[in-house]
């Protein structure tokens, strides 16, 4: 018992290392003074989107200090447990305390794993974008569903959300939406998210009470900032104006104010209608539509150096990434890590970080 134990303890010690490393941990400490610094400043809310930039980093960095601190204390509160027991022979004490062991082990994974979100633009805010599958109202019903799961899921990461463009169902639902995610590796939580996710359940919209099967699709990319240079000519842009369709207030409908560019060569498309003035919309599609090209021009030099493409692929119905059974059983698989869940309204209230984290873990090589 004792070997295990001494094993498992020095387990905790490595993913420490590892992790202080990863996170530069003396830059960290650094880091968290200098920004208390700026926010004693007088004038630190004269720009208040700069001023809300500053408080998420030092919550995130803040937070991940603290977990570290309490990992740390943790390991040496039980180790000095772990003594005691054994001396008294409590057994029932000791696997207590292994149980515990095993958790603190699990917080050093999750970190772990946090740590590796090192990429290019993992720490950026992301666009999620939903589109209906075929299926009319039960499909569109679904995007919705999809909609509130991944807006509960930001906020349950204290993530900032914010609806950019929508375009409203027929009857119900939604056929789709764009959601900006604002908070500190957004996008190098949600990237893995890219993909199909397909609903069987009995149709709320069939008389018959059938069992309906929809699709949706979801493309993840990263809010793309000044300092990566994404090269748009504007011969190559066709850009329309539209009235909003969706929920908004007086002005929808009334004022062509909504925005939607397709850059021609790629054949990629964006829109934004969630501000009353066509300008800012107009400069926010800019900026989803450099992410796309972005994130298109990643996946064409993976595909080159001949390594995995996106997970979300090519969006088309085969290519399903989870499925969400409500009906005759309560499931939730992802079909990439075999990762089953059986609290269906869970997962649909937002609880997806399991399916995230493994996901995750697959592409760097990390058992979980």
């Amino acid at each position: 018992m004792q070997t295990e134990i001494q094993v498992k303890f020095k387990e905790i010690d490595n993913s420490l290392n590892i992790l202080k490393k990863h996170f530069d941990w003396e830059y960290s400490l650094t880091r968290i003074k200098e920004l208390d610094k700026l926010i004693e400043t007088e004038n630190f809310w004269n720009d208040p989107l700069k001023a809300q930039s500053i408080m998420r980093e030092k919550k995130q960095i803040e937070k991940i200090l603290d977990i570290i601190k309490f990992i740390e204390i943790e390991k040496s509160n039980l180790y000095e447990l772990i003594d005691l027991a054994e001396e008294e022979y409590d057994e029932e004490l000791i696997a207590e305390i292994i149980s515990q062991i095993d958790g603190l082990s699990k917080k050093c994974d999750k970190l772990q794993l946090e740590s590796l979100l090192s990429g290019e633009v993992d720490k950026n805010n992301c666009f999620i974008e939903i589109h209906a599958g075929a299926g009319g109202t039960e499909a569109q019903d679904w995007a919705l569903m999809l909609q509130r799961m991944y807006s509960r899921w930001a906020d349950k990461k204290e993530y900032d959300v914010s609806i950019i463009e929508e375009s409203s169902g027929d009857e119900a639902g939604i056929k789709s939406c764009t959601l900006l995610i604002e908070g500190i590796n957004a996008y190098g939580w949600g990237k893995t998210e890219s993909g199909v996710h397909r609903l069987v359940r009995i149709s709320p919209f069939d008389s018959s009470s059938r069992r309906h099967t929809s699709f949706a699709s979801i493309w993840v990319y990263p809010e793309i900032h000044d300092e990566i240079d994404i090269d748009i000519e504007d011969k190559d842009l066709r850009i329309d104006t539209y009235r909003a369709s969706g929920a908004g207030g007086q002005h929808v409908n009334k004022t062509d104010s909504a925005i939607r560019i397709t850059h021609i060569p790629s054949n990629t498309v964006v829109q934004c209608q969630n501000d009353r003035s066509q300008h800012r919309n107009k400069a926010q599609a800019m900026l989803m539509l450099k992410a796309k090209l972005y994130e298109i021009e990643l996946k064409r030099r993976e595909e080159a150096n001949n390594k995995s493409a996106s997970d979300k692929g090519e969006i088309g119905w085969g290519n399903q990434i989870r499925s969400y059974v409500l009906h005759p059983y309560q499931m939730v698989k992802d079909l990439r890590t075999s990762i089953e869940v059986g609290n269906t309204q869970s997962v649909l209230d937002g609880d997806i970080d399991v399916f995230i984290e493994s996901a995750l873990a697959l592409k760097v090589g990390m058992k979980r």
